[in-house]
Protein backbone atom coordinates (compact mmCIF):
# COMPACT_ATOMS: atom_id res chain seq x y z
CA UNK A 1 0.00 0.00 0.00
CA UNK A 2 1.43 3.93 -0.76
CA UNK A 3 1.40 6.30 1.49
CA UNK A 4 -1.17 8.42 -0.37
CA UNK A 5 -3.88 5.26 -0.43
CA UNK A 6 -2.95 4.64 3.18
CA UNK A 7 -3.73 8.70 3.74
CA UNK A 8 -6.78 8.13 2.53
CA UNK A 9 -8.05 5.21 4.09
CA UNK A 10 -7.11 6.40 7.45
CA UNK A 11 -8.86 10.09 6.46
CA UNK A 12 -11.94 8.35 5.54
CA UNK A 13 -11.93 5.83 8.63
CA UNK A 14 -11.41 8.94 10.46
CA UNK A 15 -14.65 10.83 8.85
CA UNK A 16 -16.92 7.66 9.01
CA UNK A 17 -16.00 6.77 12.55
CA UNK A 18 -16.90 10.52 13.75
CA UNK A 19 -19.93 10.57 12.17
CA UNK A 20 -21.33 7.48 13.94
CA UNK A 21 -19.93 8.40 17.16
CA UNK A 22 -21.54 11.67 16.32
CA UNK A 23 -25.47 10.03 15.74
CA UNK A 24 -24.83 7.73 18.55
CA UNK A 25 -23.51 9.38 21.39
CA UNK A 26 -22.70 12.90 21.65
CA UNK A 27 -22.37 15.88 18.38
CA UNK A 28 -19.00 16.90 19.96
CA UNK A 29 -17.69 13.92 17.85
CA UNK A 30 -18.60 15.89 14.87
CA UNK A 31 -15.68 17.81 15.81
CA UNK A 32 -13.36 15.36 14.54
CA UNK A 33 -15.01 14.97 11.39
CA UNK A 34 -14.55 18.67 10.78
CA UNK A 35 -10.85 18.13 11.96
CA UNK A 36 -10.01 15.86 9.26
CA UNK A 37 -11.34 18.13 6.70
CA UNK A 38 -9.47 21.06 7.64
CA UNK A 39 -6.50 18.62 7.77
CA UNK A 40 -6.87 17.54 4.03
CA UNK A 41 -7.82 20.96 2.62
CA UNK A 42 -4.67 22.13 4.57
CA UNK A 43 -2.48 19.02 3.41
CA UNK A 44 -3.91 19.88 -0.60
CA UNK A 45 -2.76 23.70 -0.06
CA UNK A 46 0.65 22.81 2.06
CA UNK A 47 1.40 19.79 1.33
CA UNK A 48 1.76 18.92 4.81
CA UNK A 49 0.41 16.47 6.11
CA UNK A 50 1.43 14.30 9.73
CA UNK A 51 -0.26 11.08 8.45
CA UNK A 52 1.83 11.21 5.60
CA UNK A 53 5.27 11.45 7.79
CA UNK A 54 3.59 9.03 10.11
CA UNK A 55 3.12 5.74 7.03
CA UNK A 56 6.40 6.81 5.85
CA UNK A 57 7.45 6.12 8.96
CA UNK A 58 5.81 2.93 9.52
CA UNK A 59 7.14 1.43 5.95
CA UNK A 60 4.77 2.51 3.38
CA UNK A 61 5.86 3.06 -0.08
CA UNK A 62 5.96 6.59 -1.66
CA UNK A 63 3.18 7.57 -4.03
CA UNK A 64 2.59 10.54 -6.33
CA UNK A 65 0.97 12.99 -4.22
CA UNK A 66 3.37 12.49 -0.73
CA UNK A 67 7.28 11.47 -1.46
Amino acid sequence: MTIDRAVLMFAGSMVLISLALGIYYSPYWFLLTAFAGLNMMQASVTGFCPAAMAFKKLGCKPGVAFK
